[in-house]
């Protein structure tokens, strides 16, 4: 099932997207798509109104798409986590999971305008698949309890101003937590529609450019082997992001990096997820 939100900022409804593209509302079932909705079975009520026939269709023409999950609890981002990504940086391959915090309030919707920071001169693209929590995980043993607790995936845009990055700080925060830097969509695809999450590929563009095309199969750490690995060292709970690592095609590792300026406009998709258009503008 694809779960998405739809309305002006602020005043986002839950929806489910048929595979015929209509829109129905949820707003009979659920205030929101968010921890809580996922936490107390929201998807399996969604499916069964679903089925039922008891939802009203919204006009797919027109209405803003946001961000598929409301304010996030958390964003946990994987670094360095394709090899061919870590090659072209220059990076070692990690023994471990390289983990750093993205401010939840990045999050934005696949369409939105993404602001250029004041002062940048390094802002970059990632195409990343994003995991979303759907149950409460600590502790986890292993890869097959991981995959009991994911409540499904999206496409995640993990925007990063590379000096604020790299150059200002130890930590990574400065460069990943400016704000509109996380778009996010367009829809949340439960976990049994999007299959296998070591077999999508990945692809963005910018300005018409192919810059990258890479696939989860790469993943120096798995999506499952994250989850439980995380879950040893926080509380998962349900609507927390984890985004997974990009592969190569960033700005930073192409010839001349080719950093965003106002006025560009990038497109990327993951297999089965959707896809999104961003056009940047200057903060």
């Amino acid at each position: 099932m694809k779960l998405l939100r739809v309305g002006a900022p602020g005043e986002e409804r839950p929806a489910v997207r048929t595979d015929d593209g209509r829109l129905l509302d949820l707003s009979s079932v659920a205030s929101d798509i968010d921890g809580p909705f996922l936490a107390s079975g929201g998807v399996d009520r969604a499916r069964a109104a679903v089925e039922a026939g008891a939802l009203p269709e919204l006009d797919t023409d027109g209405p803003r798409i946001g961000a598929p999950v409301a304010r996030p609890g958390k964003v946990i981002c994987v670094g360095l986590n394709y090899r061919d990504h870590a090659a072209e940086t220059g990076a070692a391959i990690p023994p471990r999971p390289v983990v750093f915090m993205k401010d939840p309030s990045t999050v934005v919707g696949p369409y939105d305008e993404v602001l250029i920071p004041r002062g940048s001169v390094k802002t970059d693209w990632e195409v990343e698949l994003g995991v979303v929590i759907g149950r409460r995980a600590r502790y986890l043993e292993g890869p097959e309890a991981a995959a009991e607790v994911i409540g499904g995936y999206v496409v995640s845009h993990d925007v990063s101003e590379r000096e604020f990055q790299l150059e200002y700080s130890s930590q990574w925060d400065l460069g990943k937590s400016c704000e509109t830097f996380n778009p996010m969509g367009p829809w949340l695809v439960t976990a049994d529609e999007a299959g296998d999450p070591q077999d999508l590929g990945l692809r963005l563009s910018v300005n018409g450019v192919k810059r990258q095309h890479g696939h989860t199969r790469d993943m120096i750490f798995p999506v499952h082997e994250i989850v439980a690995y995380l879950s040893r060292y926080m509380v998962l709970e349900p609507g927390d992001v984890i985004n997974t690592g990009t592969p190569a095609g960033v700005a930073l590792g192409l010839p001349g990096t080719p950093y965003l300026r106002p006025g560009d406009t990038v497109e990327l998709e993951i297999d089965g997820l959707g896809g999104q258009r961003q056009t940047f503008g200057q903060a």
